[in-house]
């Protein structure tokens, strides 16, 4: 099996790591938690000038069609950095989330607006669920125009600062 990164992969990772390296100092991160939103507006623009917040979703909605280990090349260096944008969530999280289980409509109405930058998601989950998204209590029951739910979840990572919130829930079966 050959773990070696693409000459596209390692682009991506230079590329993530060169912009942190100029951005993201022990100062700037203090700087960018002061501000309104608690981080950086600014660098989270610019992950979307180059394409971080498209990165996972497929070229269809709007996205570079990267895969779990393009994934993992940012996220390595996020952690490295010590980021405090919302990437996980909205783009990892949720746009998972959105990228697996949404409709055609609801990808061509939401990832374009996740990968220019104008839409921050958060995800509900559950504490007992962990790493098995199947495992959800929450119940969803329509009720003519709207959906009830009735569940428990957990805090929600970032959702002071979601536009949208994206919440599991069963409304069938086991």
């Amino acid at each position: 099996m050959n773990f070696n990164l693409s000459e596209e992969q390692r682009l991506l990772k230079d590329s993530v790591e060169r912009l942190l390296d100029n951005s993201y100092g022990f100062d700037g991160r203090r700087m960018y938690q002061l501000g309104e939103r608690g981080y950086s507006e600014a660098m989270w623009t610019r992950y979307a000038e180059i394409g971080l917040l498209a990165l996972p979703f497929a070229e269809r909605h709007g996205g570079f069609g990267g895969g779990a280990v393009e994934t993992m090349i940012v996220m390595q260096a996020f952690g490295q950095a010590l980021i405090i944008e919302p990437y996980l969530a909205t783009v990892v999280l949720a746009g998972g989330v959105i990228r697996l289980g949404a409709s055609e409509a609801q990808k061509a109405d939401l990832i374009p607006a996740i990968a220019d930058g104008r839409m921050r998601l958060a995800f509900y989950a559950e504490s007992q669920s962990r790493y098995d998204l199947f495992d959800m209590e929450t119940q969803a029951k329509n009720d003519g125009n709207e959906w009830i739910l009735n569940g428990t979840k957990c805090p929600i990572l970032h959702g002071e600062t979601a536009d949208n919130i994206v919440i599991s829930a069963r409304t069938a079966g086991d």
